[in-house]
């Protein structure tokens, strides 16, 4: 009896890139963004930190494979939402991947859908993992158990299929290719909204709020940064030339925020800080993310530059007002994802250059999948970049208020102050550190 490995259409080649770039997008979150809420807040919250990102990560899972990754990437149902059923068949799972809305765009995928979906599913968590950093250090856990599953089914689902699944963002030629709209400038405009809603931290917390771990803090944001290869070069879907120039430009544009933060930093504080350097690195991934592969180093380069300075303005400015001081956005998402996000998708509408072919055509099809931007010829991309930034931010802001609204009823949103003077503790009956208790 002959018996083959797979079936003639699985290219095991890029069947392992997905699947190595989904575990590096994985890793983002758990541990990445785990051990960097850990570390970068106030000592008793570092488990509660912690524990939102990993709850997150866990319940968005179970959601996706019930109906929300068919929501997202399954057949159309209306022009902003594909059709909910469960991503678990035998049959489904196992057979070639297909976004049916979105086909007809893209060559035909060469892995299973097993692979896909989990592939997207890293995507989706790491997006409300990013909304709780807004809300660290005094949101009500039970509500947090509530609003991941609901926001994730409600509102992200809306957005990707939007832009990624074949629907009416995607038909107008709206580019986002690796989630600068999908994920960050939704995380940014949720988390901001969330903030106000929910209510600030103690005014003793908002005062003083150091670190517990800096060390801590940066090994997170290294497994962010290195994770993101995975982020932006398995967009393509393909193990192909576009996705290393994908790589290639988000750990550019990367460098170049971080150093450009740095500075300015420097020349307004008189120090470099560490957490100023972790917030530019954050910048520069969101804010290449949407052009990862439609723009070439130059325009990696400039997206840095601007990463760098205006989500830093942005920060150091703007959020300092006393009209914004009013949200207590707990780790400034609202700049270096939301601001940076616009940012980066606004400069894709710029920059992306049409020699940077995503797939390659043949014969009537070529060259191939492109982006124009405005310096190359096509104004109207940068009008289209404008309207996909508005309906994902408008989006975000009516459902999150709604979905927030709606828990508030069912439980408080907001811990009482006197568990919030505890921490972690009062929360979890567990402490981060045993350092100074005899025998442990």
């Amino acid at each position: 009896m002959a018996l083959v490995p797979s079936p003639q259409w699985l290219d095991t080649g890029d069947n392992a890139w997905q699947l190595a770039a989904a575990t590096f997008v994985g890793l983002q979150s758990i541990p990445g963004l785990t051990v960097l809420y850990g570390g970068i807040v106030k000592k008793k919250w570092a488990i509660n930190s912690a524990f939102m990102s990993i709850y997150a990560f866990a319940s968005v899972l179970v959601v996706w494979v019930l109906f929300d990754y068919n929501l997202a990437f399954g057949p159309q149902w209306f022009p902003f939402w594909g059709t909910p059923s469960p991503a678990t068949s035998a049959v489904f799972t196992t057979g070639q991947a297909i976004i049916p809305a979105a086909a007809s765009g893209m060559p035909a995928l060469a892995f299973p859908m097993a692979t896909l979906i989990f592939f997207q599913f890293v995507f989706a968590a790491i997006t409300v993992i990013i909304l709780a950093g807004s809300v660290l250090g005094r949101m009500n856990f039970t509500a947090w158990m509530i609003f991941c599953p609901v926001w994730m089914t409600l509102v992200y689902t809306v957005g990707a299929f939007s832009l990624w699944g074949g629907g009416w963002l995607a038909g107008l030629g709206v580019a986002d290719f690796s989630g600068g709209y999908v994920i960050h400038l939704a995380a940014g405009t949720s988390g901001f909204v969330a903030a106000w809603v929910v209510g600030p931290r103690l005014q003793a917390d908002r005062d003083h709020f150091p670190p517990n771990s800096l060390l801590i803090t940066l090994v997170g944001a290294g497994i962010l940064w290195l994770g993101w290869n995975g982020f932006n070069g398995g967009d393509p879907y393909f193990a192909n030339a576009d996705a290393g120039a994908a790589v290639l430009n988000t750990n550019t544009a990367t460098a170049v925020g971080l150093l450009v933060w740095t500075l300015m930093d420097k020349m307004a504080y008189g120090k470099p800080s560490v957490l100023g350097a972790v917030n530019g690195m954050i910048a520069g991934l969101v804010a290449i993310t949407p052009a990862a592969g439609y723009v070439d180093g130059w325009g990696a380069i400039i997206i840095g530059v601007v990463a760098g300075i205006i989500p830093w303005m942005s920060m150091n400015w703007l959020q300092k007002t006393s009209f914004m001081m009013r949200v207590d956005d707990t780790l400034s998402v609202f700049s270096t994802h939301g601001v940076a996000a616009i940012c980066g998708g606004l400069l894709t509408g710029l920059l992306a250059n049409p020699a940077m072919l995503q797939y390659i055509g043949t014969d009537k099809e070529a060259p191939g999948v492109n982006v124009t931007g405005l310096f190359y010829g096509n104004a109207y991309q940068f009008v289209l970049q404008i309207y996909g930034a508005l309906f994902i931010i408008v989006l975000n802001a009516i459902a999150t208020y709604i979905i927030l609204k709606v828990i508030s009823f069912i439980v408080p949103l907001r811990m009482d102050d006197a568990a919030l003077k505890v921490g972690d503790d009062a929360v979890h009956g567990e402490t981060a550190y045993a350092i100074g208790v005899e025998g442990e």
